[in-house]
């Protein structure tokens, strides 16, 4: 699995780093098999006392891609937040995947109707 972090108008730190693929392990909990994830940290000055901080992860899993993105006054707010929404979508898409391969016809057991 390839994990990139960047930042944008802001230095990544190694706390900031290492706060990401810690939380970054809940999502691999719940899903292991995630191919890659990218995640991009942007501070924006919108005035000069006002900052928003913006967290957004891409997530490619094996036939689709997860978006998902928070904004916040603070940086470590967003990234709970993000990685919150991400959370619930990998779920959701796990849920779906393993209903679909239930129900499919091939799998059902045949049913033979009694002779009379």
């Amino acid at each position: 699995m390839n994990c990139t972090i960047s930042g944008h108008h802001l230095e990544l730190t190694p706390a900031i780093h290492e706060y990401v693929q810690s939380k970054l392990e809940r999502i691999k909990h719940h899903f292991d098999q995630v191919i890659d994830i990218n995640v991009i940290l942007t501070v924006d000055k919108m005035t000069k006392k006002e900052k928003r901080q913006k967290a957004e992860i891409n997530l490619h899993v094996k036939g689709k891609e997860l978006h998902a993105e928070s904004i916040s006054h603070d940086l470590y707010a967003a990234i709970d937040a993000v990685i919150d929404k991400l959370d619930r979508q990998l779920i959701k898409y796990k849920d779906k995947m393993q209903d679909h391969q239930h129900d499919a016809i091939k799998h059902l057991p045949e049913e033979f109707p009694a002779a009379t």
